[in-house]
Protein backbone atom coordinates (compact mmCIF):
# COMPACT_ATOMS: atom_id res chain seq x y z
CA UNK A 1 0.00 0.00 0.00
CA UNK A 2 1.08 3.40 -0.06
CA UNK A 3 -0.11 7.45 -0.22
CA UNK A 4 0.78 10.51 -2.34
CA UNK A 5 -0.15 14.03 -1.57
CA UNK A 6 -0.85 16.56 -4.19
CA UNK A 7 -0.09 19.27 -1.24
CA UNK A 8 3.30 18.31 -1.25
CA UNK A 9 6.19 20.24 -3.32
CA UNK A 10 10.14 19.67 -2.84
CA UNK A 11 9.44 17.59 0.71
CA UNK A 12 7.02 20.41 2.15
CA UNK A 13 3.40 21.24 2.32
CA UNK A 14 2.09 23.76 0.82
CA UNK A 15 1.51 27.37 2.84
CA UNK A 16 -2.30 26.87 2.71
CA UNK A 17 -2.28 24.14 4.45
CA UNK A 18 -1.04 25.51 8.05
CA UNK A 19 -0.39 28.98 9.53
CA UNK A 20 1.53 30.60 6.85
CA UNK A 21 -1.57 30.49 4.70
CA UNK A 22 -2.65 34.10 4.12
CA UNK A 23 -6.02 33.63 5.26
CA UNK A 24 -4.93 32.02 8.80
CA UNK A 25 -4.85 34.67 11.74
CA UNK A 26 -1.95 34.51 13.69
CA UNK A 27 -2.99 32.03 16.82
CA UNK A 28 -5.43 30.83 14.99
CA UNK A 29 -5.89 26.85 14.06
CA UNK A 30 -5.51 26.61 10.22
CA UNK A 31 -8.24 23.82 8.95
CA UNK A 32 -7.37 23.76 4.92
CA UNK A 33 -6.83 20.25 5.19
CA UNK A 34 -4.34 18.44 2.97
CA UNK A 35 -5.26 16.38 -0.15
CA UNK A 36 -3.92 12.60 0.08
CA UNK A 37 -4.32 9.55 -2.28
CA UNK A 38 -4.04 6.05 -1.35
CA UNK A 39 -3.02 2.93 -3.91
CA UNK A 40 -2.80 -0.72 -3.71
CA UNK A 41 -4.41 -1.24 -0.69
CA UNK A 42 -5.42 -5.09 -0.21
CA UNK A 43 -8.38 -5.85 -1.70
CA UNK A 44 -10.32 -7.08 1.47
CA UNK A 45 -10.12 -3.35 2.69
CA UNK A 46 -13.21 -2.18 4.15
CA UNK A 47 -12.16 1.25 5.73
CA UNK A 48 -9.31 3.35 6.14
CA UNK A 49 -7.61 5.19 9.13
CA UNK A 50 -5.44 7.51 9.19
CA UNK A 51 -3.74 10.12 11.60
CA UNK A 52 -1.32 13.18 10.90
CA UNK A 53 1.32 14.01 13.41
CA UNK A 54 4.16 16.54 14.36
CA UNK A 55 6.90 14.49 16.78
CA UNK A 56 9.20 17.43 16.30
CA UNK A 57 6.34 19.42 18.13
CA UNK A 58 8.13 18.18 21.92
CA UNK A 59 9.40 21.51 22.37
CA UNK A 60 6.68 23.55 22.40
CA UNK A 61 4.26 20.62 23.62
CA UNK A 62 6.36 19.45 27.09
CA UNK A 63 7.79 16.15 25.11
CA UNK A 64 4.71 14.68 23.49
CA UNK A 65 4.04 14.52 19.75
CA UNK A 66 1.32 17.33 18.33
CA UNK A 67 -1.77 15.53 15.95
CA UNK A 68 -3.23 17.61 13.53
CA UNK A 69 -5.84 14.99 12.50
CA UNK A 70 -7.51 11.71 12.57
CA UNK A 71 -9.92 10.16 10.84
CA UNK A 72 -11.58 6.43 10.67
CA UNK A 73 -14.53 5.15 8.49
CA UNK A 74 -12.95 6.15 5.46
CA UNK A 75 -14.40 4.26 2.58
CA UNK A 76 -12.95 5.51 -0.51
CA UNK A 77 -9.30 6.09 -1.72
CA UNK A 78 -8.81 9.74 -1.83
CA UNK A 79 -9.36 12.86 -0.02
CA UNK A 80 -9.96 15.80 -1.16
CA UNK A 81 -7.80 19.64 -0.47
CA UNK A 82 -9.83 21.11 2.54
CA UNK A 83 -12.32 18.26 2.78
CA UNK A 84 -12.01 18.23 6.70
CA UNK A 85 -14.20 21.23 7.18
CA UNK A 86 -17.31 19.92 5.79
CA UNK A 87 -16.39 16.03 5.82
CA UNK A 88 -19.25 13.47 5.75
CA UNK A 89 -18.44 10.16 4.50
CA UNK A 90 -15.65 9.83 7.26
CA UNK A 91 -15.45 10.69 10.97
CA UNK A 92 -12.73 12.73 12.83
CA UNK A 93 -11.39 13.05 16.25
CA UNK A 94 -9.98 16.07 18.51
CA UNK A 95 -6.82 17.33 17.29
CA UNK A 96 -4.27 18.30 19.51
CA UNK A 97 -5.62 22.18 19.44
CA UNK A 98 -8.05 21.01 22.10
CA UNK A 99 -5.71 20.63 24.61
CA UNK A 100 -5.70 22.34 27.48
CA UNK A 101 -2.00 23.80 27.83
CA UNK A 102 -2.68 25.69 25.14
CA UNK A 103 -5.92 27.20 26.59
CA UNK A 104 -8.12 24.46 24.69
CA UNK A 105 -10.33 25.19 21.95
CA UNK A 106 -14.12 23.37 22.09
CA UNK A 107 -14.20 19.68 21.21
CA UNK A 108 -16.35 20.83 18.05
CA UNK A 109 -14.32 22.99 16.76
CA UNK A 110 -11.15 21.09 17.01
CA UNK A 111 -12.80 17.97 16.01
CA UNK A 112 -11.56 18.21 12.07
CA UNK A 113 -7.92 19.00 10.49
CA UNK A 114 -6.08 21.37 12.73
CA UNK A 115 -3.19 22.42 10.32
CA UNK A 116 0.50 23.05 10.76
CA UNK A 117 1.95 25.69 12.69
CA UNK A 118 5.49 25.11 13.71
CA UNK A 119 6.82 28.14 16.19
CA UNK A 120 10.50 26.82 16.60
CA UNK A 121 11.62 25.63 13.26
CA UNK A 122 10.88 23.53 10.19
CA UNK A 123 8.58 20.71 11.11
CA UNK A 124 8.31 16.92 9.79
CA UNK A 125 4.62 16.29 9.16
CA UNK A 126 4.20 12.35 9.15
CA UNK A 127 0.65 10.63 7.90
CA UNK A 128 -0.16 6.95 8.04
CA UNK A 129 -3.08 5.58 6.34
CA UNK A 130 -4.20 2.29 7.86
CA UNK A 131 -6.31 0.01 5.66
CA UNK A 132 -8.86 -1.91 8.04
CA UNK A 133 -10.90 -5.35 8.02
CA UNK A 134 -14.29 -3.12 9.23
CA UNK A 135 -15.89 -0.26 9.84
CA UNK A 136 -15.34 0.99 13.59
CA UNK A 137 -17.63 1.94 16.34
CA UNK A 138 -16.44 5.33 16.38
CA UNK A 139 -18.09 9.14 16.44
CA UNK A 140 -17.05 12.73 15.53
CA UNK A 141 -14.88 13.70 18.03
CA UNK A 142 -13.46 10.81 19.47
CA UNK A 143 -10.25 10.56 21.29
CA UNK A 144 -7.00 9.28 20.21
CA UNK A 145 -7.00 6.30 22.88
CA UNK A 146 -10.10 5.82 21.53
CA UNK A 147 -8.98 4.88 17.67
CA UNK A 148 -5.74 3.31 18.61
CA UNK A 149 -7.76 0.80 20.40
CA UNK A 150 -10.59 0.20 17.44
CA UNK A 151 -8.04 -0.20 15.00
CA UNK A 152 -5.75 -2.04 16.51
CA UNK A 153 -7.23 -5.09 15.74
CA UNK A 154 -8.79 -4.44 11.97
CA UNK A 155 -5.14 -3.94 10.94
CA UNK A 156 -4.71 -5.05 6.98
CA UNK A 157 -1.78 -2.81 6.26
CA UNK A 158 -0.35 0.69 6.50
CA UNK A 159 1.63 3.44 5.03
CA UNK A 160 3.54 6.62 5.57
CA UNK A 161 3.81 9.89 4.11
CA UNK A 162 6.33 13.14 5.36
CA UNK A 163 6.51 16.29 4.65
CA UNK A 164 8.06 19.20 5.62
CA UNK A 165 6.20 22.65 6.89
CA UNK A 166 8.21 25.69 7.25
CA UNK A 167 8.48 27.81 10.41
CA UNK A 168 5.89 30.48 11.14
CA UNK A 169 6.89 34.02 9.15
Amino acid sequence: MKISSTGLKDGYFLDIFGGNSPSVEQGDMPTYSIPFKIEDAPEDTVSFAAILYDVDAFAVTNGFPWIHWTIANLTKKEVKENESIDAVDFVQGVNSWHSQFIGGKEKKLTSMYGGMTPPDQDHVYTLTVFALDALLDIENGFMLNEWHHKIKEHILASATLEGKYRKLD
